[in-house]
């Protein structure tokens, strides 16, 4: 399947999904409702997966999550809010980024008509992603330090 070919299932489950229960619930119940419809349309699902930064070769936990990954081609990233702002949209870019990843869905389900919010990101750069693709492992490093 490809990631275009995941997009579509995926905008279809979003849609069915707000058809039943519409907006005002929290992201977390649209995300485990979203989960529940693409694995039972047979889509292979990841959920929270953490996106690695890796800086001058030290690894940087900085705390980055991908809502779901599908397909292991597709980043979704769910949003319950009354208004994208521009941050909304960065946060995808920077997974696409980071991951190395084409295309990301951002889908706010706090809207009364969901196919006015589910935007189509996508990562333009042919660059490599950040995270190391050699065998050798990075010095690893937690983003704050307490004392």
């Amino acid at each position: 399947m490809t990631a275009n070919e995941a997009s579509y299932a995926v905008i279809g489950a979003a849609i069915d999904i707000h058809r039943a229960i519409g907006p005002g619930l929290l992201e977390s119940v649209y995300e485990r409702l979203l989960v529940y419809e693409l694995r039972v349309r047979g889509l292979h699902v990841q959920e929270h997966v953490p996106v690695p930064l890796v800086y001058k070769g030290v690894f940087l936990e900085a705390g980055y999550r991908i809502d779901l990954l599908v397909e292991q081609k597709l980043i979704v990233e769910i949003k319950a809010v009354e208004n994208l702002a521009p941050v909304h949209f960065a946060q995808p870019l920077t997974y696409l980024r980071l991951s190395g990843h084409k295309l990301d869905l951002l889908i706010n389900f706090n809207t009364p008509t969901l196919k006015n919010d589910i935007h189509r990101i996508i990562n333009s750069h042919s660059s490599p992603p950040f995270f190391p693709l050699s065998s050798s492992r990075p010095l690893r490093v937690p983003l704050c330090v307490f004392a």
